[in-house]
């Protein structure tokens, strides 16, 4: 039987942010490798499932839903860059973070993951 061909980096890539909206984190996981890294530039970097699933699931607490509007997705080779606005819907606010992200892509699983943001934005939106 024939290996299935690995996907291209911006069909993974396009997968993984559409992934979001169903908040299903074993889903979101499964297009990550097991020693990705992912960055979100104002804070630490965290490295390995087990430490990004603690992540995700810390920051999409409260949420009840979770989208990553993908406004333009580009790709050179193995490195995806989107511009997006994600979107964090509760029962009491709506958060709107105009978001670039950078993903390096090997073997059809993202391998890093950094998304440049205004932490001062997403912070601000909360307390209003």
């Amino acid at each position: 039987m024939p290996t299935p061909p690995v996907p291209a980096p911006l069909d993974v890539v396009t997968s993984f942010c559409a992934a979001w909206s169903t908040l299903d984190i074993d889903r979101i996981m499964g297009l990550l490798a097991e020693d990705a890294v992912y960055h979100n530039i104002p804070v630490d970097p965290v490295v390995g499932h087990e430490a990004i699933r603690a992540t995700i699931v810390g920051f999409t607490a409260g949420w009840d839903s979770v989208a990553f509007d993908v406004r333009h997705a580009v790709a050179d080779g193995a490195v995806v860059l989107t511009e997006r606005v994600d979107r964090f819907v509760s029962a009491e606010r709506t958060v709107s973070l105009p978001v670039m992200g950078t993903f390096e892509v090997s073997d059809g699983l993202i391998t890093a993951w950094r998304d440049y943001f205004d932490l001062n934005q997403f912070m601000s939106q909360l307390s209003d």
